[in-house]
């Protein structure tokens, strides 16, 4: 096999990947804070999807500018949700939150089916058909520019977490509840923030999701399971970890795809989980509890 090619497809699987890694870190942080797995995590990136055909069609809003719309609209849902629906359940087992979620989950689903139906939505750009140029590689134009969006969404995140104050408020909450309840951080409005970063996080990622694949109402609990192994992999509540196993996981579904067969592509997915369980259960970037 032309070795060129096999470069070209594992660039494509690394551009996809970041991509994957930017829905991953929004679930990552939510984990790492609040410590609730969100199970609607798929099926909100589906929303952020279906928002940005709506407004491409209705309003020719370009989804590289419909990034902030989105983002924001998704901030302000995320904290609400957080706010007035999952906080209550913070402090109960574990089966009750994921009741809840897997029932938000629900609604949005069926939600979608009435609105929208079952028939798959798109966007098509003229300016991205064009492949890019890189030396002797070959970059698809959507698949690079929405993983430039992903990694300078990353970036933003993680500069806001190391130099912000409120950041650095919500990274004492999650080292040390107890400690942050008795300096008197306002816990619960920063997991509220904390829900609704990670809300952003996963509308960015649909809004550039829906350059690679075509959006229909039931596709969010495919890349909900597809978050939760990229955050296994890369270590449970750790945001690099999420990039780097968004990247893992893009590159391995990518070659699974050329060397074995496209559907082969899940198959690769899950032996990277197995193959990471098995020699570092904690992930590439997690700690040992």
């Amino acid at each position: 096999m032309d070795p060129a090619a096999i470069v070209n497809v594992a660039l494509a699987g690394l551009l996809t990947g970041l991509v994957y890694g930017l829905m991953a870190l929004g679930l990552s942080v939510i984990f790492g804070v609040v410590r609730v797995v969100n199970f609607a995590h798929g099926e909100m990136m589906t929303i952020a999807m279906y928002a940005t055909v709506v407004l491409f069609t209705a309003l020719r809003l370009d989804p590289f500018l419909a990034v902030l719309p989105v983002a924001a609209a998704f901030f302000v849902f995320g904290y609400l949700l957080q706010r007035g629906l999952i906080n209550p359940f913070i402090t109960r087992p574990e089966h009750s939150q994921f009741m809840l979620l897997v029932a938000v989950a629900l609604i949005m689903i069926n939600a979608l089916l009435m609105i929208f139906g079952p028939d798959a939505r798109s966007v098509q750009l003229d300016y991205l058909l064009e492949p890019v140029e890189l030396g002797p590689l070959l970059a698809d134009r959507g698949k690079l520019a929405a993983a430039a969006v992903a990694c300078v969404t990353a970036a933003a995140l993680f500069a806001f977490f190391r130099f912000a104050r409120t950041g650095k408020a919500i990274r004492a909450c999650a080292d040390n509840h107890l400690g942050a309840l008795v300096i008197g951080l306002n816990v619960k409005r920063l997991y509220a923030l904390t829900f609704g970063l990670g809300a952003a996080c996963v509308a960015v990622a649909g809004c550039m999701m829906i350059l690679l694949v075509d959006v229909t109402p039931t596709l969010g609990p495919a890349y909900t399971l597809l978050a939760f192994v990229i955050v296994i992999v890369g270590g449970l509540g750790s945001m690099s970890g999420a990039l780097a196993g968004g990247v893992l996981i893009g590159v391995s579904e990518a070659l699974a795809g050329l060397f074995f067969a496209p559907s082969a592509k899940s198959m690769a997915s899950f032996a990277a989980l197995i193959l990471v369980l098995l020699l570092r259960p904690q992930g590439l970037f997690g700690k040992r509890a």
